[in-house]
């Protein structure tokens, strides 16, 4: 049976690898979640417990997966008291549950966690319960951010690099088979195009090593522990991955398959055709990469799946045609040399064209992302997402206005330097007619009749025509300096992307409760008057609870006068009574810092609302006691 040709078996056999790829990665999915985060346990963080609790279970706002150490519970002598890894509670994929060792002692327990989440990304956190009463811990867990490790952080540089590989290999093939195809033959943007590769290559191998430490908060050198890689493997980061890796291995064999040919010039195919297949097949593997991240990170979170994956697809294929064609731009325009010849403004034209569109799409999808991942006006200027978005706006704004000088630049060259314009020929002058009457004598030796380097007295005409002369060098230099710094900024707005994949969306970081947050909370501050009944003996207590939550607290009191100044005053007593479970007192033991009172280690057993009972001292027979409430949680 008749196939086709090896180019089409070819083109037919990348199209169904990357269809069984996409449905690999499709099919083990599963449900798609936000960025996690911590919304309730039991035991409730700060609770004092009777007796001991048989197990730990955490719930979060959406889907988590762990590792065999991804929950702990430490003993006050901080020692491990779970003896099992943890597991999902009744099937639920958003909790995780320890079971705890019998006869625990009375104390306080750390529960430390480290999961993650749906779209990727780690979070962890850890809070504190008591069993009978509470007591000091020796227990220390990492309270920075799970990014902060040195494997999170080799892993976003990797990530970054990865981002600029795609660019450079989707941005430069776009150029090719879109704009110039020639281009194709220039040494500097086949380079252009290999490089994009290995760094796209080696940047996925490197991600997928790494991942396991990175999940983990392990060590660089776990990256080839053998069981963490086939945890990766087996996870959907690691499959993207993987998906990844293929494809790469794909498009290695059809680019060297397409430089060759190019070189020999030696396949039957029509050229229109070749070119029609070319694109299709390039256009195909290119969707197919962007999917390998939009399957794996923020798009397959949240709300709108089904058409964020999508949308996240259209935005990085953008990214990689305007900002990898861009530097293909710039390396043509700046291209010298023996038998090296300008790239024709037509091709230049075709760029601004399609830089436009991939622009306009960026803006669209990225309004759509924004509006998705944000979720309100006020989230822009509250969440370190928002923030870090409103910054990446500002940067494509300055990209635009960039954008926009470039393409008044190409304009200017495409009108002056038309297709016609540049493969004018000069026509040969046509021999001019010499009048001469019969019999007349011929013309001087070697001298053509139709000559015309003389003007003859008898009526000889001369006409010379001359080819136009366009001098567009200087249209060149400003547009290769515009888009110079088109590019630049590009990169700049590429940084930020890559920051904002490894960031907490805003619309998850506001479903977090606030008793189960991870961050450091507001400390408490209360300000009582005073009065002794005499002049001078008049003023404000300010006492600052840091953070105001059960445990360890920081107490710092300062005193006032009448007017608004600083008092300094011989002694000053605070002690914390809760009258409805008859707790207390409990005396801060305030020490004299010359200028404030302060205690390091207040420590609050309960929460609920507590009575303040300040004691100030102004001379040795004067002193007054004042209370007012402070609510724990």
């Amino acid at each position: 049976m008749h196939t086709g040709s090896p180019t089409a078996r070819t083109s037919l056999t990348v199209l169904a690898l990357v269809a069984a790829i996409c449905a690999l990665i499709i099919g083990g999915a599963g449900s798609a979640f936000a960025h996690a985060g911590l919304s309730g346990s039991d035991p409730a963080e700060g609770t004092v417990l009777k007796t001991a609790p048989k197990q730990v279970t955490l719930t979060f706002t959406e889907s988590v997966t762990f590792a065999d150490g991804s929950l702990r519970v430490l003993s006050p002598e901080n020692e491990r008291v779970n003896p099992r890894p943890a597991q999902h509670a009744d099937g639920k994929e958003n909790t995780a549950r320890v079971d705890l060792s019998d006869k625990l002692p009375q104390g306080t327990y750390t529960v430390a966690w480290r999961v993650v989440s749906a779209d990727g990304h780690p979070i962890s956190g850890a809070f504190v319960f008591s069993i009978g009463k509470a007591s000091d811990t020796a227990a220390v867990v990492a309270t920075g951010s799970p990014e902060e490790t040195t494997a999170g952080r080799l892993y976003g540089f990797l990530r970054y690099i990865a981002y600029s590989g795609l660019a450079l290999l989707v941005g430069a093939a776009a150029f090719v088979l879109v704009c110039w195809p020639e281009a194709g033959a220039v040494r500097p943007v086949r380079r252009l195009l290999a490089v994009g590769w290995v760094a796209l290559m080696v940047s996925t191998v490197a991600l997928f090593l790494l991942r396991g430490p990175y999940e983990t908060a392990g060590s660089v050198t776990s990256a080839f522990d053998l069981s963490q890689l086939g945890r990766t493997a087996t996870g959907r980061p690691g499959a993207a991955l993987i998906a990844r890796l293929v494809l790469l291995a794909v498009a290695a064999v059809l680019l060297r398959r397409w430089a060759v040919r190019l070189d020999r010039h030696d396949d039957g195919s029509p050229p229109e055709e070749l070119g029609a297949r070319a694109r299709l097949t390039g256009a195909v593997l290119a969707v197919a990469l962007a999917f390998t991240w939009a399957s794996a990170e923020h798009a397959s979170a949240g709300i709108q799946v089904p058409l964020a994956i999508p949308v996240a697809v259209l935005h990085l294929l953008a990214m990689g045609v305007w900002l990898g064609g861009l530097i293909t731009l710039v390396i043509l325009l700046r291209r010298r040399g023996p038998g090296s010849r300008d790239i024709p403004a037509l091709a230049i034209g075709r760029f601004s064209a399609l830089a436009f569109t991939a622009v306009a799409v960026l803006v669209g999808t990225g309004m759509y992302q924004s509006w998705r991942q944000v979720g309100s006006w006020e989230a822009l200027s509250t969440t370190s997402f928002g923030r870090t978005l409103a910054v990446k706006i500002a940067a494509v704004v300055l990209v635009l206005c960039a954008a926009f000088f470039s393409r008044r630049w190409t304009g200017r060259l495409v009108r002056e330097a038309s297709p016609a314009a540049e493969t004018q020929e000069v026509p040969e002058p046509e021999p001019a007619r010499v009048m001469q009457t019969v019999g007349a004598p011929p013309s001087p030796a070697g001298t053509d009749p139709g000559s015309t380097s003389d003007a003859s007295a008898g009526g000889e005409l001369s006409d010379s025509i001359e080819p136009p002369v366009f001098e567009v060098s200087g249209y060149r230099r400003s547009l290769r300096r515009m888009v110079a710094v088109e590019f630049a900024l590009g990169v700049g707005v590429l940084a930020i992307t890559t920051l904002l994949t490894g960031t907490q969306p805003s619309r998850a970081a506001t479903v977090v409760t606030p008793s189960a947050s991870a961050q450091e909370p507001q400390a408490k501050v209360v300000t009582v008057p005073f009065d002794m009944g005499t002049a001078n003996h008049q003023g404000t207590v300010q006492i600052t609870l840091s953070p105001g939550r059960v445990g360890e607290n920081t107490v710092e009191a300062v005193v006032f006068t009448s007017d608004g100044g600083l008092a300094t005053v011989p002694e000053l007593r605070l002690t914390l009574t809760q009258d409805d479970l008859g707790i207390g007192p409990l005396d801060a033991r305030l020490k004299n810092q010359k200028g404030f009172w302060a205690a390091y280690d207040l420590r609050l057993p309960m929460p609920g609302v507590w009575t303040l009972n300040i004691t100030v001292r102004t001379t040795d027979i004067d002193q007054v006691t004042v209370r007012e409430t402070v609510h724990i949680t």
